[in-house]
């Protein structure tokens, strides 16, 4: 897993597609599917601090792009 395309194709194969039209709204919402996956057990814990490391380097990168 490389890139928010792979996060989204994991969230995908639980069914999951987010779009709400804000990038970091739907990066948040990722983190947070995410997070009930790993609860649930549904997901290696490799796979979800490498996900959840991408959406939070995403969604820094986003935040920064709004401030200038």
């Amino acid at each position: 897993m490389k890139t928010i395309y792979d996060v989204q194709q994991l969230l995908k194969k639980y069914g999951t597609i987010i779009y709400i039209g804000d990038r970091v709204a739907d990066l948040e919402l990722m983190e947070a599917e995410l997070r009930e996956l790993f609860q649930s057990q549904l997901i290696e814990v490799r796979d979800y601090q490498t996900a959840i490391l991408l959406l939070r380097q995403e969604i820094q990168i986003q935040k920064e792009k709004r401030m200038k």
